[in-house]
Parts: C-alpha cells; structure tokens; sequence
C-alpha cells in the first residue's frame, strides 16, 4: 500500500512538473472540476491590416491549456492564436481546453468574405507553384537521376530524414509508369493537375487496395512490382499547410505511388526539389518517401568519365593477380595460376591462365576498369601468347545460340574485344574486335591485337578475351600468357 501511494504522489507531481514546463500554461492549477461548454468561449477578432488575418484568443471563465484546430488543416496551441486564410469561405474552429480536472470542447464558425491573394506569397507557395503570376502553374516530376528518389522506411518516433530501409537507384524504376507521371500546382484557385498516361505503380499491397477500389488491371512492368490501369479525375485541388509543413490533395489524388494516402509530409520545399514523405496507409508501419524536380530540370546529367592509359600486365606467376579478370559461362577449370603445359619454346614460364570454354554459347574471360575509359590515343595493343591444344574437338558440329550463326564448331582461334561496359548486355554493338583464327596448335603463339585504328574512340573500358569462336556449344581448353595492355 504504501509503494502504491508512493507511486500516486510521484504521478501527481510529474504531471504538476511537466504542466508547469510549458511557458503558455498557467501554473496556479490544483485539481478541479471536469471543465463544461458553458465555461469555455474565445474571441475570432479581424486585423486591421488585413480582415483575412483573424486573431484568435481563449477567454474562457476557467483557466487551462487551450489546442486549436483552425478549420484549414492547421492547429495550434496556447492562450491566442493568428492566421491567415487565403480563400472566401466558412471555416470551423474547435477549441479544446484542457485543466486538471479534464477537457472540453467548443466549435464556433468563421466566414472570410474574399480571396486574398497576396496571403499566398510566401516562399512555400511560391516554390511549390512557381507563384501567382505563374498561371500554367508549375509542373513536378520524379528526379529519377537523382539516387534515393523513391524510397521506403519505417515509421519512426525520431522521424528519419532519410528511408532507411530501402533506397531506389537512379532511373532504377525506368521500366514502369512512376517516370511518366506529371504534377502541376498553381496557385489561383489552388489547382493540381496531374497527368499519368494512363498507369500508376504500386506492389502488391497497393494493387489489392486499388482493385478494391474499382481499379483490377494491373501488369507487371520490368522494374518490377505493379503499373495498375488508373485514370485520375481531373479538378483536383491541393491544401499547403505551413505551419505543419503539409501537402495534401483532394479526391484521393496521390503522386503517382500508391500508398493508400493524400496527405505528404514536406522534408524539403525549394525552387528546385520538392521531397516529401507520407505514411502509408495499405502496410501499417511504413512511410514512403518521394523526391521531385521541376519537369524541365529533369535532364539526365552528363557524366564525364575520364580517359586514362594505365598500363595492363599479367603473367599469372603470383597466386593473387594484378589483373583480375572476371569470367561469363566459363567452366570450373578455369586457373589464372596453372602449370604451364608446354614451357618450351618462347614461354618457358612456370604458371600460365588455363581457359575452358563450356557448352555456353558465349564464354569468355573479360577485364573492365574502375572510374575511367582507355586513352586509346596513348595505349592501344593487346599482347599476349596462347597455347591452342590439338586435343580439342575441332571437327564436331554442336548447337547454336540461332539461326544467325553459321559457324558450329569449335574454331583455333583468339578474339579480343573492346566494349562499352555501361551497356551491359548490349555492350556487343558498339564493340570493335580483332580475330585471330586458324592459328597452329601445341605451341605457344605471340600475338598482337593492334587497335590504333579506333584510336579515337572514347567509350571504351572493356576488354573481352574469347577463344574458339562464340555461338555454338563446343566445348574446349585453351592457355594464354602474358598479357599486356600497352603502346
């Protein structure tokens, strides 16, 4: 018993303590009576300077903490109160007061007559919609060469800056609607167009939500998740809260991502960015989070690689390489530190690289460098010695990659490759490549790919070794040695 009076005392005075840390509280209070209506009333009084600026002021016939809820989605807290209404219209204001003995409440009505105007020119506004003179408003799109565009995180009572779950790459969505989705504010009249081409993106708990709503069709486009068939009203308007640093839309429009709510929570408001986050209403604990950009800033940068002749040299003697070359479809022989199997002639050294070729259409051993393209004006010739064993099925006809491959056997023979890595899997159709065919076996070869006749190119960091040919499935072993990168 005496614990549990303890325990009361202490409540009592820690809420007697936090009351009295609050500078708009009063700190007279002792515990009373449950506050009524008829006890509560507040001034709503125009300012000379403007009749759109009401000042609110509590003057209730008992003393508490008074909350506002100021009928334009803003609220506030203390003895009084401004704000500015930009539009005509009826606004409800609620006034909660709160004492030690409870709460109450009281609503009263106010009218703005008219529009003004000149309330909405303040940095927010302007920035959102380019202004009042703006009449086309201004249009926002996803800044998709910007990392962390689109994000995801958790809801989170410290209230991240940043989606700390998962983080989209630049243009990592290319292959869905989210990139064609266009937001316009204008300010007159507080209007959002929003054009989408017919589409917005979701997963999957968004797409069972839309479909619920009337909206079932829905592909999988190739950045994965879900595009859902959706034609946005048109008349929207938008409510830009300051004071709560708020965007919400009406009708239940969203930016393009559906997440189940209209309401965003601004991080950032500029010229330039517009980054926003909104607590996802489809996955409980949640918060998305979007950044967008001016539509005609939305211009991919231009990236400037520099161009560099760093000489390559490797002859496979050490069991760590200087040059690290990666390997597509190769077999599981594969050694960049194997016994040489001829050291005779001109390659008596000890280790060599001992290459297999699968049943893969398209095996091969490829280097590719790290921040900068080669300076082909300064290094262009490949070096290297090869080892063609006769051993190898030369004569056989296997499978081919298609129809377009005229060659189905396994070739004597060495190409070297300069690609664009960046293209990825399309790398082959800017490539400039030397072959080496009908070469003599079961002796070591030097050879010398010179390609100072694209000298001039500037979009090279690649370099692909391939033996025996590509498009077929004949398999094989090969050696090489040496290799070098140079003038």
């Amino acid at each position: 018993m005496k614990n549990i009076l303890k325990i009361g005392v202490f409540a009592f005075l820690s809420l007697l303590l936090m009351t009295s840390c609050d500078p708009q509280d009063s700190s007279d209070y002792s515990l009373g009576d449950m506050p009524t209506p008829d006890q509560l009333d507040f001034s709503a009084t125009p300012t000379t300077a403007n009749a759109n600026i009401i000042e609110f002021a509590n003057t209730s016939k008992v003393k508490g903490l008074a909350i506002w809820e100021l009928g334009d989605g803003s609220k506030a807290k203390g003895q009084s109160t401004k704000v500015s209404y930009p539009f005509k219209g009826e606004y409800t204001i609620v006034m909660t007061l709160y004492t030690t003995g409870g709460s109450s409440t009281i609503t009263k009505t106010i009218t703005i007559a008219k529009d003004d105007m000149t309330l909405l020119d303040t940095p927010m506004y302007n920035y959102l919609t380019g202004g009042a003179s703006n009449v086309n408003g201004k249009t926002w799109v996803f800044d998709q060469y910007y990392p962390g565009h689109f994000g995801l995180g958790p809801v989170d009572l410290v209230k991240p800056e940043t989606p700390n779950w998962w983080s989209c790459k630049a243009e990592e969505k290319k292959e869905s609607s989210m990139y064609t989705q266009e937001f316009t504010f204008t300010q007159v009249g507080v209007k959002f167009g929003w054009k989408n081409n017919g589409s917005v993106y979701s997963n999957d708990k968004g797409r069972a939500a839309l479909a619920a709503l009337g909206y079932p069709n829905s592909v999988i486009p190739g950045a994965g998740d879900f595009d859902i068939a959706y034609m946005p009203k048109t008349n929207f308007t938008f409510a830009l809260d300051e004071n709560a640093k708020t965007i919400t839309l009406s009708d239940g429009a969203f930016l393009g991502h559906y997440a189940g709510s209209s309401k965003y929570e601004i991080v950032t408001l500029t010229a330039d960015v517009m980054y926003v986050k909104c607590r996802s209403l489809t996955e409980v604990g949640n918060i998305w989070w979007y950044r967008f950009i001016p539509k005609e800033k939305n211009i991919k940068p231009e990236i400037i690689i520099p161009l560099k002749a760093i000489a390559l040299s490797e002859n496979f003697e050490l069991a760590t390489p200087k040059v690290v070359f990666a390997h597509e479809d190769m077999g599981l022989l594969v050694n960049h530190n194997y016994s040489n199997p001829a050291p005779v002639g001109i390659n008596t050294s000890s280790k060599v690289f001992l290459y297999q070729k699968t049943s893969a259409f398209y095996s091969n051993i490829f280097f590719t460098t790290s921040g900068y393209n080669f300076d082909l004006t300064e290094q262009n010739k490949v070096t290297m010695k090869v080892f063609i064993p006769s051993y190898n099925d030369y004569d056989t006809e296997f499978d081919v990659a298609g129809d377009w491959v005229s060659n189905k056997k396994l070739k004597r023979q060495v190409s070297v490759k300069l690609q664009d890595s960046s293209l990825g899997g399309n790398a082959y159709t800017t490539q400039t490549e030397i072959v080496k065919a009908d070469l003599a076996t079961d002796r070591w070869i030097e050879l010398t790919f010179d390609f100072s006749n694209v000298s001039s190119r500037q979009d090279y960091n690649k370099i692909s070794i391939q033996f025996g040919a590509e498009g077929h499935a004949a398999p094989g072993i090969f050696f090489l040695d040496d290799f070098q990168f140079k003038k």
